[in-house]
């Protein structure tokens, strides 16, 4: 596809712990937008953030920003009372999407497998463990891996789990407790919305060369092999791509998502668990839906035309620019 010249807005950067990859990402979506020739205006979003959208006059937004305030709802609220068109996910959605307690709440009673467990006060753990070995440990709004920490009987973080041991109940106040699933990481990315038609791509299976798939797995060459498309049956590349889209579907995601799922291959299609959904998966040369995109033919730049196409759809203008 291709689309009439925009001015388009790219906002990355931001205070989160995930900064680092949303520049990355954000980066490359100018340069890919700009191969285009479409007009970018690059905004590393500080506190003056509103001031800068409204000065750049943009046609429309590109949020590559990841983490909170960027993915949590907060800066889709500051769009929309500016009147921005923007894109990937709404206010609403990404309020819930971040929160993986809220998102099992919105999903599960759906059908969508996800692991039981509780949130934890980080204080308690330190008297007991909140699950029987071994269990996941997890910031309740955080993407990308962080501070996710696998409680075993043969780890190092104590037993009970020890304050000075690092781990996320230094950083977090709240943690999400769940069982550990063992077995394989698989990842589905699905693209569009409502307006343009969602579809699931294809199923990627995750092999960390060391550990498991972390923040520096995902994000550093050489440290992961993507198998993609995975090799698995036919049966769970389908269920994955069913739960993908439903999930996308349910929750209202729009432009593009990443379902993360765990399967215990020892089980078969009961082994297959949702973990979560991303609203703003990454856009950097590793990130999977750029790599899932170019195997079923979309080259990247295509792909970030499709995402802002979406928005614009969604905000009921024709794909060119001006307002």
């Amino acid at each position: 596809m291709s689309l009439s010249k925009l001015h388009v807005a790219v906002l990355m950067g931001g205070w989160s712990n995930e900064r680092p990859v949303s520049l990355m990402s954000g980066e490359g979506v100018a340069k890919a937008l700009e191969s285009k020739g479409h007009t970018v205006t690059r905004i590393d979003m500080d506190r003056d953030v509103a001031l800068r959208l409204s000065e750049a006059k943009p046609d429309v937004v590109f949020n590559a920003l990841h983490g909170a305030p960027g993915e949590d709802g907060t800066v889709q609220g500051m769009m929309d009372l500016m009147g921005l068109t923007y894109t990937h996910s709404g206010l609403a959605t990404s309020v819930i999407a971040i929160d993986k307690e809220l998102t099992k709440q919105a999903l599960v009673p759906h059908g969508i497998p996800m692991p039981g467990g509780r949130i934890v006060e980080s204080a308690e753990i330190h008297k007991r463990d909140p699950l029987p070995r071994p269990y996941v440990l997890k910031p309740v709004n955080e993407g990308s891996s962080v501070g996710v920490a696998i409680v075993t009987d043969e780890g190092n973080y104590g037993n009970p789990i020890a304050p000075d041991a690092k781990g996320p109940w230094q950083e977090f106040d709240r943690l999400l407790a769940e069982p550990f699933i063992r077995g394989r990481e698989l990842t589905t990315a699905v693209i569009g919305g409502p307006n343009t038609g969602e579809r699931a791509l294809l199923v990627t299976e995750l092999k960390p060369k060391s550990g498991f798939y972390d923040f520096d797995a995902k994000y550093t060459d050489g440290m992961t092999e993507h198998v993609c498309p995975a090799e698995i049956p036919d049966e769970i590349t389908a269920a994955c791509k069913d739960l993908a889209l439903r999930s996308h579907q349910l929750l209202g995601c729009k432009g593009t998502s990443r379902a993360d799922f765990r399967w215990d291959d020892t089980q078969g299609i009961e082994g297959l668990f949702l973990l979560e959904v991303n609203t703003q998966p990454g856009m950097t040369p590793l990130s999977l839906v750029p790599e899932q995109a170019r195997a079923c033919g979309m080259e990247y730049p295509d792909l970030v035309e499709a995402i802002i196409a979406e928005a614009l759809a969604d905000a009921g203008k024709v794909a060119k620019g001006g307002k």
